[in-house]
């Protein structure tokens, strides 16, 4: 078959903006495979690492076989811990920006995650036919499921279920100190610490380990022998028959079962332990009557509970492939739960035209892409016209795309990630709106998982019994003063508000014990507003600042209201962070309000014909 018919015959995929390039990338060797549906990785090659100067380099290679296809979205795994945008790989002198790479490939969305972390995340969906089971034990439903595995490292990671499905941990477990269990094993430590100071379990239950362990038994032993490398040591052992290399194996199983079992013990891990990397594969059947379950077992007063975990391997080729592809779908289309919305478009998408259910699919598969993207996008990653989109969005009873996002945004749940996306000159009116909303929206909910209780409930317990506050603010947050002020009047509670350099000071002079400062500002480091801080704090007042956590003022007031959110004030207009900070003066006026003592402040009492009537000044609170 032709190279261009092959490229056809991939681009015609379950997905509807084309396949997905996926990647296993170890310190020795690159697995590639472009997913065409679920579960299904066609175009498998592995190239060598040593073969290419850098990431960008290799994949290029991969790709510049499969030149027509059309690739948006790709997804990495790397033997490295990953955190943040750049990757500097430990066992490889590889460093790059995924963002960078992202742009060098021209893909719309690119993945980089921890390898192992990919492997775990395969787990759940592995049948009995990819694995083998070493010993006894079976696993519990619903439990906490750990891996481990040899290769040139050895990459460690777990699977935790939840409502939602499974959570992976992003593990370095490898790292932790290598503790011998017999003799022998101590004398392979001492052998290592020639060499280094801090021996790591990765150092000898490994690849390279394996090359270490083979020469301290060799001098423990009295012999002289030539260097082998993990696959002449295996060879020698399984094929060869070799008395030293079985030795050398059998340690190595032995401690590999020591470092298994506490993984196990220390996840809980009864829905079992899972062999995977380079090395334990290669082993078979002779895996399963090596040492490694006695050692696994041999806990003393656990070993019953260890007796109980299962042991397998992984014998599937390519695992990892499974466990990134599932990280890249729920990336793109978010974990959406019920919505009725996407229910709707699922249920009526037979009933489309094909051009219109290549839209549907697109919005299936990545709900969150179609919100934040124009029309000219969403066209072409849907591969249709615009025209078409538009008649998807009538076919379902909207008036046109922007009443489309504004009903489906609305629909999407909580549990979709709202991610930034950056304005573009070119974004219609309706893109640059929800845009905006969506930066803030996606503020708002991390700032609602960060906030400090503890802190909110000290401010709300001040302010209480306050006899007079004052808001001291400049520049962007003088607004919100402006929202405090107002609202804590209306409750009848003394209130002020200064924003003029010359009047902090003064003002705050004037104040007594029992009153409350409430300063608001982006930097916290105005050398004005710190002066008021130190003279009101000095008169006996109390400070709430709302304000960056490590910010000057923050350090100066009785109570910090952290607003961390990173919004450059002194370079941008304040908007997202302007409004974080009118949120807690939201809070502070609803939490005032629930106690008993001052209910009283957020009742307004107006006469209409000698009739009292009452109404709750905030809409919060149950009437």
């Amino acid at each position: 078959m032709k190279q261009a018919e092959v490229d056809q015959k991939l681009n015609r995929t379950a997905f509807a903006d084309g396949p997905r390039l996926l990647a296993d990338i170890g310190a020795t060797h690159a697995r590639f495979a472009l997913q065409t549906a679920p579960g299904e990785f066609r175009a498998v090659r592995v190239l060598k690492c040593d073969d290419f100067p850098d990431i960008v380099a290799m994949l290029r290679s991969y790709l510049a076989d499969h030149a027509g296809v059309n690739l948006n979205h790709a997804a990495l795994a790397v033997a490295n811990p990953v955190s943040g945008d750049y990757v500097r790989m430990t066992n490889r002198a590889w460093e790059f920006s995924t963002d960078e790479v992202r742009r060098a490939l021209g893909l719309h969305t690119l993945l980089v995650v921890n390898d192992f972390t990919a492997l775990a995340m395969s787990l759940p969906g592995l049948k009995p036919a990819d694995l083998m089971q070493v010993g006894g034990g079976k696993p519990a439903t619903n439990s906490v499921i750990g891996v481990l595995g040899p290769g040139t490292g050895l990459g460690v990671s777990g699977v935790i279920p939840t409502v939602d499905g499974f959570v992976t941990l992003g593990s370095e477990g490898g790292h932790t100190n290598f503790a011998p269990a017999d003799e022998r094993e101590y004398a392979i430590l001492q052998y290592a610490w020639q060499t280094w100071s801090h021996v790591s379990t990765e150092r000898l239950i490994s690849g390279p380990g394996m090359e270490i362990i083979y020469r301290a038994i060799a001098k423990r032993n009295g012999r002289q022998v030539r260097d082998l490398t993990s696959q002449e040591i295996i060879a020698g052992a399984l094929t060869d028959k070799d008395p030293l290399c079985l030795e050398v194996l059998e340690c190595f199983c032995a401690m590999l079962g020591g470092a298994t079992a506490n993984l196990a013990v220390t996840l809980g891990a009864f829905g079992g332990m899972f062999i995977g990397g380079g090395i334990v594969p290669r082993l078979g059947e002779w895996f399963a009557s090596s040492p490694f379950r006695a050692r696994f077992e041999a806990k003393g007063r656990f070993t019953s509970y260890l007796a109980e975990i299962p042991t397998y391997v992984i014998t599937t080729p390519n695992p990892a492939f499974y466990g990134v592809a599932t990280i890249l779908s729920e990336h793109l289309r978010g974990r959406s739960g019920a919505n009725t919305l996407m229910e709707r478009v699922q249920h009526l998408q037979h009933e489309l035209t094909p051009a219109e259910q290549r839209v549907a699919q697109l919005v299936l598969e990545q709900p969150r892409l179609v919100l934040n993207e124009p029309i000219a996008d969403i066209a072409r990653l849907a591969e249709v016209s615009q025209p078409t989109v538009i008649r998807f969005c009538r076919s379902l009873g909207f008036l046109g795309l922007a009443d489309f996002k504004l009903k489906f945004a609305s629909s999407l749940t909580g549990a979709i990630p709202v991610r930034h996306s950056q304005v573009r000159v070119s974004d219609s009116t309706h893109d640059l709106s929800a845009k905006v909303i969506d930066n803030t929206v996606s503020a708002i909910l991390k700032f609602r998982d960060q906030l400090d209780v503890r802190s909110l409930d000290k401010a709300i317990a001040l302010v209480a019994k306050a006899k007079r506050v004052e808001f001291y603010a400049m520049g962007n947050s003088r607004v919100v003063a402006l929202d405090g002020q107002h609202k804590f009047f209306r409750f009848r509670i003394p209130t002020s508000a200064y924003g003029d350099s010359h009047l902090l000071t003064l003002a705050a002079e004037l104040l007594k014990p029992g009153d409350v400062v409430i300063a608001i500002s982006n930097s916290g480091k105005l050398p004005d507003l710190l002066a008021a801080v130190d003279a009101a704090r000095a008169a006996g007042a109390d400070v709430i600042a709302i304000t960056s956590s490590n910010s000057p003022l923050a350090k100066k007031a009785s109570v910090c209201l952290a607003v961390d959110h990173t919004e450059d004030s002194t370079t941008f207009l304040s908007m997202i962070s302007r409004i974080l900070q009118l949120l807690l003066i939201d809070i502070l006026s609803v939490g005032i309000s629930l106690d008993a003592q001052n209910s009283r402040l957020v009742v307004e009492h107006k006469s209409s014909n000698g009739d009292d009537n009452r109404r709750l000044l905030i809409s919060h609170l149950d009437g």
